[in-house]
């Protein structure tokens, strides 16, 4: 069963500085309908103003991945972290027993435009840790490049949960598949452009829901991103 969620369905917030749409319930965004997905509990897709950002706040026991798509998300934490990400890097801090931390568009006339990515561990109270790799366009061209994943599989980041995260990028004639486990469930977001989900269109923003299925097939890409999860049902 896949089921697709549209864009203009998320929650919305605009705080002036900050500009989000919440694909799940968050903060003044509540939806019983979509608390998350598997293990996957938030996705956030932000706006920050050039000069502007979050301040020093906490999180415990989740695990959070940043995936930038322009500008530059600068990132300070109570590990001693003090680190920018740019588009093509991501970033995964393990909240654990608790970590505080700030993040800021230091750009003076360039907006940051990026994923806020929260999964749910699969154990409680782990020691805080953080890590950034780059995945260059080339690794994600045509192709589904692991990025994220609880052993650090091919050079991906290591979460805290039973979940795999894939990014891609598709034009033209390119296409991939993806074996799934049909006892699992899959998530597939459209960061940007046009995709085909197992025949189902989709456009920027939207997302596909999938359950009981056992093949992912990506085609009729136009200029298109995406993230894939593979998530414990």
């Amino acid at each position: 069963m896949l089921t697709i969620r549209k864009s203009q369905d998320r929650g919305h917030a605009d705080h002036g500085w900050l500009k989000s749409f919440h694909s799940f319930s968050f903060a003044g965004y509540h939806d019983p309908a979509h608390m998350g997905f598997g293990n996957l509990r938030v996705i956030n897709e932000d706006r920050v103003a050039a000069g502007a950002g979050f301040g020093t706040h906490g999180h415990k026991d989740m695990e959070i991945i940043s995936y930038v798509m322009s500008g530059e998300l600068a990132h300070r934490d109570s590990m001693g972290n003090v680190e920018t990400i740019p588009p093509g890097e991501v970033q995964r801090m393990s909240a654990g027993r608790g970590v505080m931390h700030s993040e800021f568009n230091h750009k003076a006339d360039e907006t940051t435009h990026f994923l806020q990515i929260w999964l749910l561990p699969d154990r409680l109270g782990v020691a805080p840790g953080y890590e950034q790799k780059r995945f260059d366009a080339a690794d994600k061209r045509g192709r589904l490049r692991l990025v994220a994943s609880p052993d650090g599989a091919d050079g991906s980041v290591t979460v805290n949960s039973d979940a795999r995260l894939y990014a891609g990028l598709f034009d033209g004639d390119e296409t991939a598949s993806l074996a799934l486990d049909a006892a699992r469930k899959s998530y597939v977001h459209l960061v940007r452009g046009e995709l085909e989900v197992n025949g189902r269109k989709l456009a920027t923003g939207d997302a596909a829901m999938i359950e009981g299925e056992s093949t992912l097939d990506l085609a009729g890409g136009r200029q298109a991103e995406v993230l894939v999860f593979d998530l414990a049902a």
